[in-house]
């Protein structure tokens, strides 16, 4: 690709380290227009400000976009329907936001006729293989700028020492330079100290949850309404897809709830670590399960249970538009059809228990599961089903 080729560029912006350099650079790098796109995800941050910033720091145009509810509704949601958790620990909460904000890049160029996307991720993390799959699925022709592929820069340092020589503000410095990544579902951190897996994350880094250590000496209680797999109210009270997330953000937070401090595989083959908060995303994943251990099948349960490393990979790589995780959140979501019911949590020191379950479409029956007498369960059934079962371990011995 030519530079003289990109006249107009849409650039993924957050008015962090990265993409506030990445501006300047455009302009001196390729001589064309900038377009700043900002996806407002729930980050809780002054949007008008950042606009300004963008303005301020040479963005010819500045597009910012409300996208909590389906950021909620068709990203986070379908895959909590999913139970999706990357490694057993991982919620994926930047994965699932990538390619929201890289469908939008690709409205906002068809929408002002850019000819280029660009972001602002490093060519050592997961983050360009998630916006650039995601740019290929949606407008093949498209041009991609990936400045940490290009530009001379090696480290966030160097970023620090451009900004200063450019007068481009950020908050990034070389005592704390994390990179931080916040929307509606989670925070993540990384990079600075966070480097050694040795070390403990400081304690003053955390934005949405407070140490276990200093949260309330009185437990909680809350309880969830579930509707074929989508949380629909908290405590009797109905909300949106993003106000639910909001609400139980704030009841987790309170309470310590949901810190993960995670080494995991990247995509692109090295090993990194992660520290995460997803105190709302928590809450819903144990009430989730607790709904569907009632109402779901056996085997349709653990058949989809079997497919939740795969969909979880599918997300963390960034195929969230492949015909793969598309037919498989087709029978996903048919899974949870009957996952309609209410559960009661207890909140409390960084814990989430379940203190109970409830469903019209409960598989539960008391009078077959008790151990008290009843007339359903015939248990001298069990001997012949227990027979045919134990035939082929049998056959294994060669003395039968």
């Amino acid at each position: 690709m030519k530079k003289t080729d990109v006249k107009k560029v849409v650039l993924a912006y957050s008015g962090g380290l990265d993409t506030s350099v990445i501006i300047t650079w455009l302009k001196e790098q390729y001589d064309c227009q900038v377009i700043a796109f900002c996806a407002d995800l729930g980050q809780e941050e002054d949007l008008k400000k950042v606009r300004e910033k963008a303005v301020k720091t040479g963005a010819d145009k500045v597009v910012v976009e409300d996208l909590k509810e389906e950021f909620a509704r068709d990203f986070v949601f379908p895959m909590l329907r999913a139970e999706a958790l990357y490694e057993g620990e991982y919620l994926l909460g930047t994965s699932i936001a990538r390619p929201l904000i890289a469908k939008k890049q690709i409205d906002v160029a068809r929408k002002e006729k850019g000819d280029a996307v660009c972001h602002g991720a490093t060519g050592k993390g997961n983050d360009q293989v998630r916006f650039e799959l995601t740019y290929f699925a949606l407008m093949p022709s498209i041009k991609i700028i990936a400045p940490w592929r290009e530009w001379k820069f090696r480290s966030r340092t160097d970023l620090i020492q451009y900004a200063k020589a450019n007068r481009i503000p950020v908050a990034a410095t070389r005592s704390k330079p994390y990179s931080i990544d916040r929307n509606l579902f989670h925070t993540s951190y990384e990079g600075g100290i966070l480097e050694d897996p040795w070390r403990e994350p400081p304690a003053d880094m955390f934005q949405m949850t407070v140490s276990p250590e200093k949260a309330p000496q009185r437990a909680q209680t809350i309880d969830i309404e579930f509707h074929q797999g989508n949380p629909v109210a908290v405590d009797g009270k109905k909300y949106s897809p993003a106000e639910i997330l909001a609400c139980l953000n704030r009841l987790g937070g309170k309470h310590g709830i949901g810190r993960v401090d995670l080494v995991e595989n990247r995509y692109v083959g090295m090993k990194s670590r992660g520290v995460y908060e997803t105190p709302g995303g928590t809450i819903l994943h144990r009430a989730h399960r607790a709904i569907e251990s009632i109402t779901m099948d056996r085997e349709v349960l653990h058949l989809r249970d079997s497919w939740i490393p795969r969909y979880a990979e599918l997300v963390y790589y960034g195929y969230w538009f492949s015909p793969e995780r598309k037919m498989l959140q087709t029978a996903i979501d048919q899974s949870q059809e009957n996952v309609t019911g209410e559960v009661r949590l207890k909140l409390y020191k960084g814990n989430c228990y379940v203190l109970g379950r409830k469903s019209a479409r409960s598989l539960y029956r008391e009078s077959l599961a008790t151990f008290e007498k009843e007339d359903v369960y015939h248990q001298k059934d069990a001997e012949g089903f227990i027979k045919l079962n134990a035939l082929r371990l049998k056959l294994q011995s060669r003395s039968f």
